[in-house]
């Protein structure tokens, strides 16, 4: 098998308005209801690199750390979002803040020129709100 292609990544949810809130609300991501108590958005563009992310480095580069705290649940996947320019990074991150999400790491420049954010989602996802200056056009912010 060699697939062409991510067709679709989704929490597997628990608390159905607690999700809609994070990404819907929060993240400003589309639903629509396809089936009773089924949220899609099949407009919404792909996926540019699919990365099996050890827990150790994700620890690290949210906690600076080698454990991940015992009060947080860990995590069960990574998605990172990425936002129109380098500066639209913290203004996205103070507003999911802003709507009670806790945030593990507040817009800062990596080493490797990604402008990154870290929260968590209600299902246990580790979420970068995101600059990734490669992966936009060239000559695009």
């Amino acid at each position: 098998m060699k697939p062409a292609f991510v067709a679709g990544f989704g929490p597997i949810v628990r608390d159905t308005a607690a999700s809609r809130a994070f990404w819907g609300d929060g993240l400003g991501i589309a639903l629509e209801e396809a089936s009773p108590g089924y949220w899609t958005n099949d407009d919404l563009e792909g996926i540019k690199a699919f990365a099996l992310w050890p827990l150790s480095q994700a620890v690290e580069a949210c906690f600076g750390t080698d454990a991940w705290p015992a009060d947080l649940p860990g995590p069960q996947a990574w998605m990172e979002l990425d936002v129109e320019t380098a500066e639209d990074v913290a203004p996205a991150t103070a507003e999911m803040a802003g709507r009670g999400h806790r945030i593990l790491v507040n817009a800062k420049l990596e080493p490797w020129g990604q402008t990154v954010s870290h929260l968590l989602s209600p299902e246990g996802i580790l979420v970068g709100i995101v600059y990734t200056p490669w992966m936009h056009k060239q000559g695009e912010e």
